[in-house]
């Protein structure tokens, strides 16, 4: 990393368990992620819902963490958030100091994503929402935003977490959401 990177920017990966979070801060991140993957057991049997995500062999136990330096002075940290219900208490310390969030849905467990928009509004944290393909049941997005009781001024878009072009198209997508809430507060506080 430059030594003249003086401004850390951080965003948050969160949604239900086997969603994608590893997988897209792997696919974008410009270094090695540093991952929390560990395989499952039959300890979690009984504990962990794994259905709709029966090949699922590991599951990450505190969280991934990623890096995309955006220019010499700026860099983006991503932390991908553990999806099961067991780890949610680490949520709200991988919240702080965070800018905003990317919550995953997988269409075949809409539900799983309750939480995270439950816990991200609780915050007041700014949000969008990506639906990653799994080639599940294929959902209007009328549809997801309706299941998820999400208002029109929060973004749902399409992504595949696994490519590295549609992960940074849900992060850009962010960023474009973050300034426009930016740019409206200020309005407000001149009106």
């Amino acid at each position: 990393m430059p030594s003249t990177v003086n401004n850390a920017l951080k965003i948050v990966i969160v949604g239900g368990f086997g969603v994608g979070k590893t997988t897209m801060v792997r696919s974008v991140s410009e270094i090695r992620p540093l991952s929390t993957e560990e395989i499952m057991t039959r300890a979690g049997v009984g504990i962990d819902d794994a259905g709709g995500v029966q090949g699922k062999t590991t599951t990450t136990v505190a969280f991934d963490f990623g890096r995309i330096t955006l220019n010499d002075e700026m860099v983006l940290y991503l932390f991908g958030a553990p999806g099961q219900q067991r780890f949610w208490f680490l949520w709200d310390r991988l919240f702080s100091g965070t800018l905003g969030a990317v919550v995953l849905v997988d269409t075949r467990r809409v539900q799983d994503s309750w939480y995270a928009i439950d816990r991200l509004e609780h915050h007041g944290m700014p949000f969008i929402v990506a639906r990653n393909d799994f080639g599940g049941p294929s959902h209007r997005p009328e549809d997801i935003r309706e299941a998820l009781d999400l208002s029109e001024d929060v973004p749902l878009i399409d992504c595949d977490a696994r490519e590295r072009q549609s992960s940074k198209k849900v992060l850009i997508t962010l960023v474009n959401h973050l300034y426009s809430l930016s740019i409206a507060r200020e309005g407000e506080q001149r009106s």
